[in-house]
């Protein structure tokens, strides 16, 4: 088999595991979201930012295990890198937030859906190029 084709193969893979992870995550987000916005009627812009946030730890975990199979000791910086990126991520994520919903009035959720599918390809390339490389 022609190595490219290889690593294709395993970059693919991993781009699906990463997006199966984001798709848990997904769960956390919104979930996490939806109960700060309208149970706790905490700010809609805090509310996806703290459901981002534990998205993207437990999202964390689960690609330094399952997606990246990291054996790498030093999880703090790992962790430190995935988190800033991640962090960047909900600077473009609460953007595309308050660009579609802020400006074009599109409904919140679905603004959160399309801004969640460009972060998770920022994340994935990101992450794959620096923090598990």
């Amino acid at each position: 088999m022609d190595l490219n084709k290889l690593i294709d193969k395993v970059f693919l893979l991993k781009f699906v595991k990463f997006c199966l992870v984001g798709f848990s995550g997904i769960f956390v987000d919104f979930g996490t979201t939806y109960f700060f916005k309208e149970v706790l009627k905490v700010q809609k812009y805090i509310a996806n930012a703290i459901g981002f946030t534990l998205a993207a730890t437990t999202n964390y975990f689960l690609n330094r295990i399952w997606t990246f199979n990291s054996h790498n000791p030093q999880i703090i910086q790992e962790f430190s890198r995935f988190f800033v990126i991640a962090l960047i991520g909900l600077g473009i994520n609460s953007a595309i937030i308050w660009l579609l919903n802020g400006k074009f009035r599109i409904n919140f959720y679905l603004s959160k859906l399309v801004a969640t599918l460009i972060v998770t390809l920022w994340n994935f390339l990101i992450n794959a190029y620096f923090t598990f490389a």
